[in-house]
């Protein structure tokens, strides 16, 4: 493998330096060699890429001609290989809807823990019966 010097900056888009600066915040990672960087720049963009043309091409951006945010936070939810990415791109919602959610969600709970009580009444009461008939 040729070693790529002051050229290399040009095959990548993105910043090797804040590539590095990504990469050192790992713990595991000591040094870094340069072609690990260049190669890892690359491979995020490529990365990057892809998901953009696939987002594009499955999502609603062929009609508007332009590639969305909801394009590719679909895709993180629907599309296998993206699926790790559904924290990272979550769909967006209105914050009314997010408070009802929360809102149902409480109310859900409230009713759990409810239930929860009165299984254990129940528990109580048949120990109470069962221990009274000895």
């Amino acid at each position: 493998a040729a070693r790529l010097s002051g050229g290399e900056n040009r095959l990548v888009s993105l910043p090797l330096s804040r590539i590095r600066v990504i990469m050192k915040s790992s713990p595991e990672v000591s040094s870094i060699n340069q072609d690990a960087l260049f190669l890892t720049a690359k491979a995020t963009e490529l990365f990057v890429q892809y998901l953009a043309t696939y987002s594009y091409k499955h999502g609603r951006g062929k009609e508007k001609n332009a590639l969305t945010y909801s394009d590719l936070s679909h895709t993180a939810e629907e599309c296998e290989t993206f699926q790790f990415l559904a924290d990272i791109l979550p769909k967006k919602i209105l914050a009314s809807k997010y408070l009802k959610m929360l809102e149902k969600e409480k109310r859900d709970g409230e009713v759990g823990e409810d239930d929860e009580e009165d299984e254990e009444e129940e528990d109580e009461d048949k120990t109470v019966d069962g221990d009274v008939g000895s």
